[in-house]
């Protein structure tokens, strides 16, 4: 949402982008589409950007760095004699964004194709020999890691590699299948056959793509996009298309499994998962987790490689009712085929639902928020802050003696919402304080008086909790109203974004829309600071009460994007702390140390330690080595799964209003049993309500003093 400091330079990007524009049209040859686009989005980022970098020589030779490794992140194309012939280019970037020829963008490209022809050329030849299992050879596949290579030659071997690589996962997997059989049907050579044969034609699909599917508008939007993410990871370029088909997803209906995907390093990957959709619902996918493979019920799965996000998502969706099967590597490196039943997408799972949970000391509520949600279209649209408190009000008028408010996974939303929720537990007082480009601080407060709930409150965190639902984490924690549990730190998203028209300039002069759009720029305005003065930027919020999980060791969160904008502080804001009858210190003193005895929570991270070891980026070509391998990795990733679920469940049910308001509706009656089946064992919540029992009962103590 705009306020009122937001406004003025959002203003003075469309008017400067106005003088651009025309300026741009006066000077010689009216500039192309490319042309005008590059132009415009410099401008608006030197004008409008939170914290610009200067758009100089070292900024242009991180977009060219950037540009290279979109188009060939596993340096499998380029030679380093490419690289350098273009170097020419690394320092005229930013002069081409400030108007000057745009030539880099053609000069690379040339070269791309060129040399994706030549691997066109030869992956036939190389997939028409066998491939030898038994010698020691690794692939290294850590972009990092790696160089452009210095020959042909050496290129050559570095495809071999790949290829082999992808034909071993699958020869280990066939040898595996046919070991199950009750008699072989094929010898080992016509499975290594086979594999190969699978992997030309996948290879043949990649070629296909990179030849016909991958345009040239494609590769523009790639190189605008290198330079947006060069200011920071949250400000994107959205074509026409793209920003039309993500509207569309966000607003429509459609039947499918409920995951939206990205394309990162030539994989296809779950980007978000809709709340109350057949994927959450399985509890088996998870952010980050690579689809490999896609099958039609029982038909042959087919092969990611090569696929666009596009082509998959089309595969992916179906009818109502069909099934699914989606092969997936797990983050953990764990291989697992997921069965899925396509449904329609209801987006009003995903708002605030609430159960009873009567364990221990006194009944507790619980209450579940996905995102905070606000739709301002309809005047009775639904919002996350009103439902919250109906919630609350019918968790009161169960008498519960404590709550928990589960923001796990929760990726934030509405700023507005997440102020209403927290003034909810709060008297009047500030909630997040935001700083714009100026460095002018400005206070959001809860201005209303009275607070709904007084008693004894946690709240549920993981590392994808974030942006509002860690402002909602930190004000209730700085306001020492509520212990925090969960993972070592959320995500650390402590910036601010909006859609701003690349073309609105012109738009307010002639007309919005229409064939000349030119899409769309994410832009971080802001940026959000605690009340106490920190900002949740790259450290996000630690929790009081820390319990180890499965994702501890894998590197996703916001330090570690290298282009993420710094930790900083600013004054702090004055506000009352709670008046609190609960000694939050002797609790998180006792809790750490029964977290810490946990059978089960020091295997999980120990467990999680070790997989962290076993996925190392340089993989072994050697069958035994590679099976002995896998084998370590699928049972330590069974032992995890089976350690964070529950073998006594905890008693969770539904109010009586809830129990009944799906009876017509088997489907979504469904929904709701999986929803509480899959609290009921789950080893987080059962510890979290452990800390709860201990809160309601110094509350119970102190209150009859």
């Amino acid at each position: 949402m705009f306020n009122k400091r937001t406004l003025p330079f959002i203003l003075a990007i469309i008017v400067a982008g106005i003088f651009i524009t025309f300026q741009t049209i006066g000077l010689g040859n009216p500039p192309t589409k490319y042309e005008k686009i590059l132009r415009q989005v410099g401008e608006m980022l030197e004008k409008g950007h939170y914290q610009p970098k200067k758009i100089d020589d070292a900024f242009s030779k991180e977009v060219f760095k950037k540009y290279i490794e979109t188009l060939d992140p596993e340096k499998q194309f380029f030679l380093q004699s490419d690289i350098n012939s273009l170097k020419q280019y690394e320092t005229r970037i930013d002069d081409e964004i400030k108007g000057a020829p745009f030539q880099s963008f053609d000069a690379i490209n040339k070269i791309y194709l060129k040399r994706t022809e030549e691997y066109f050329a030869a992956y036939k030849d190389l997939l028409a020999k066998p491939f030898d299992f038994t010698i020691n050879e690794t692939l290294i596949d850590d972009k990092d890691k790696i160089q452009f290579t210095t020959s042909e030659k050496e290129r050559e071997d570095r495809w071999r590699k790949r290829l082999k690589y992808q034909a071993l996962v699958r020869y280990a997997d066939l040898l595996a299948t046919n070991e199950k059989a009750k008699e072989k049907t094929k010898s080992d050579a016509e499975l290594e056959k086979e594999v190969r044969e699978k992997v030309l034609k996948l290879s043949d699909r990649l070629a296909e793509r990179l030849k016909n599917k991958l345009t040239e508008e494609d590769k523009f939007n790639y190189f605008v996009n290198a330079i947006t993410s060069s200011m920071d990871p949250h400000t994107t370029f959205f074509p026409p298309l793209e920003k039309r088909s993500f509207d569309e997803q966000m607003s429509g209906r459609f039947y499918g499994i409920g995951a939206s995907l990205r394309q990162e390093d030539g994989n296809i990957k779950i980007a978000s998962l809709v709340t109350g959709s057949p994927a959450w619902k399985s509890g088996q996918l998870q952010i980050g987790d690579i689809i490999t493979k896609v099958g039609q019920a029982s038909d042959e799965p087919q092969d990611m490689a090569g696929y666009d996000t596009e082509d998959a998502v089309k595969i992916i969706r179906g009818k109502k009712g069909t099934e699914v099967k989606l092969t997936v590597r797990k983050t953990d490196g764990s291989t697992k085929v997921v069965s899925l039943i396509r449904d329609e997408i209801v987006l009003e799972e995903t708002f605030a639902r609430s159960a009873i949970i009567d364990e221990g000391a006194g009944k507790i509520g619980y209450l579940f928020l996905p995102e905070f949600y606000a739709d301002w279209e309809r005047p009775n649209g639904a919002k996350s802050g009103e439902d919250v408190a109906k919630e609350i009000k019918k968790l009161k008028a169960e008498n519960v003696e404590g709550i928990i408010i589960d923001l796990r996974n929760n990726g934030g939303g509405s700023l507005y919402d997440v102020i209403q929720m927290a003034g909810l537990f709060i008297d009047e007082g500030p909630i997040v304080q935001v700083k714009d480009r100026q460095g002018n601080p400005t206070v959001l407060k809860d201005k209303d008086k009275g607070v709904l709930y007084d008693g004894p409150l946690v709240v549920m965190v993981n590392e994808f909790s974030a942006s509002a639902s860690e402002i909602f984490a930190a004000a209730m924690q700085d306001y020492d109203r509520a212990l925090v549990v969960g993972s070592t730190s959320t995500y650390g998203k402590g910036t601010v974004q909006r859609n701003i028209g690349i073309d609105a300039g012109r738009g307010l002069l002639t007309r919005q829309g229409g064939e000349d759009d030119l899409g769309f720029l994410k832009l971080t305005l802001q940026k959000f600071y605690r009340v106490s003065g920190g900002s949740t930027q790259q450290r996000g919020v630690t929790p009081d009460i820390v319990i180890p999980d499965q994702l501890e060791h894998f590197k996703f969160r916001e330090k570690d994007n290298p282009d993420a904008l710094k930790w900083d502080e600013i004054s702090q804001a004055k506000y009352t702390p709670w008046s609190n009858l609960i000694d939050f210190s002797e609790i998180k003193r006792s809790e750490a140390n029964r977290v810490n005895g946990s059978p089960v929570f020091s295997k999980i991270k120990e467990n999680t330690a070790l997989l962290a070891e076993l996925n190392d980026k340089e993989v072994t070509l050697n069958l035994k080595k590679y099976q002995e391998e896998q084998k370590k990795i699928r049972t330590l990733a069974k032992e995890i799964e089976g350690l964070i679920k529950l073998q006594n469940e905890t008693s969770i049910s539904l109010m009586t209003e809830d129990e009944t308001k799906f009876t017509d509706d088997e489907g979504k009656k469904d929904r709701q049993k999986t929803w509480l089946k899959n609290l009921r064992s789950d080893v987080y919540l059962n510890e979290t309500v452990n800390i709860m029992n201990s809160m309601i009962s110094q509350y119970t103590i102190a209150k009859s003093k």
